[in-house]
């Protein structure tokens, strides 16, 4: 099948794309940036912005699958993007989308969404419900099969932009998050599905959370003792002096719809944060596309 990324040259798209290629995919990738490196000479690259509408409606020439990633995020406000900002590639960039796929004949599509809608009023959030109210709109009008993918934040670790240190990101994991490996996997499932499926019921919205070791009555109970009792007081100990406050109370959303319907089963829990904790520092994993990441094993007990 032939896939394009809208946005693909960002973290999640060059983990993704490579993904896709292994399974024996072709990959275009719609941006303004450049791919990395090692994806330059293995996916079709087109340059340009969805808010180019010959741009891409020439990207979706002899296309299968379209999977939208392109977007700001609740981040880029805090650097200066504003409500035109927002509303101009959120927006007007799904729509240029979803349009250029419908005239092209292509029926499949995954939809990047995000948790965010909770904050409908939000500038972010709301951009984030205008793009699935098109995509319900565009699967009746065009009957495109179309599965929304809602993921929690999932900033990688290893994106300096953002967080200095693996400290700093992993503060913001243990709140109740999803780790980017996960999002990138649950895509892949969608896109597979959507491979054979009949579209009995489009434009259905899947949302994305991590993993956890923590039961639902070790959340409702919760204590300080909690993480030492499951993961072992000497690495908490050791993340707390670090700066990770690893005694937090996550909140934890889950991700059964999208368990039941395309087989999504989180990996990336608090026992791999302290893994990589204990194997990287406060460096944190390289980017998996800079080398192969091996994920450490044996470090830390299992969960009891």
């Amino acid at each position: 099948m032939r896939v394009i990324l809208t946005g693909g040259s960002g973290d999640m798209g060059g983990i993704l794309a490579r993904d896709l290629l292994k399974q024996g995919d072709d990959v275009v990738i719609l941006d303004l940036a450049v791919p990395h490196v090692t994806l330059k000479n293995k996916v079709d690259f087109i340059k340009g912005s969805i808010t180019d509408r010959d741009t891409v409606k020439r990207a979706m020439h002899d296309i299968d699958c379209v999977v939208h990633i392109a977007a700001f995020h609740g981040i880029h406000e805090e650097q200066g993007k504003t409500a035109y900002d927002f509303h101009d590639l959120n927006v007007t960039g799904t729509l240029n989308v979803f349009q250029a796929a419908a005239d092209a004949g292509v029926k499949k599509v995954v939809l990047i969404s995000s948790t965010s809608t909770s904050n409908r009023y939000d500038t972010y959030g709301h951009t984030k419900i205008l793009n699935e109210e098109m995509a319900r709109a565009y699967a009746h009008r065009h009957d495109m099969d179309i599965l929304t993918l809602r993921p929690r934040g999932f900033i990688p670790p290893w994106n300096r932009s953002v967080y200095d240190d693996f400290t700093g990101w992993a503060n913001w994991f243990v709140k109740g998050a999803v780790h980017i490996f996960d999002v990138c996997d649950a895509t892949l499932k969608a896109v597979n599905f959507l491979k054979t499926h009949k579209p009995d019921e489009p434009a259905q919205i899947l949302t994305i959370d991590g993993a956890y070791e923590y039961s639902v009555q070790d959340i409702e109970n919760w204590s300080d003792n909690v993480p030492a009792h499951t993961y072992g007081g000497d690495i908490v100990k050791k993340a707390k002096d670090a700066g990770i406050n690893i005694e937090r109370c996550p909140s934890i959303l889950g991700s059964d719809d999208a368990e039941k319907l395309i087989g999504y089963n989180a990996q990336y829990s608090l026992k791999n944060l302290l893994d990589d904790f204990v194997t990287y520092g406060q460096s944190g994993p390289p980017n998996p596309l800079d080398g192969v990441v091996k994920r450490p094993s044996g470090k830390i007990p299992s969960p009891k």
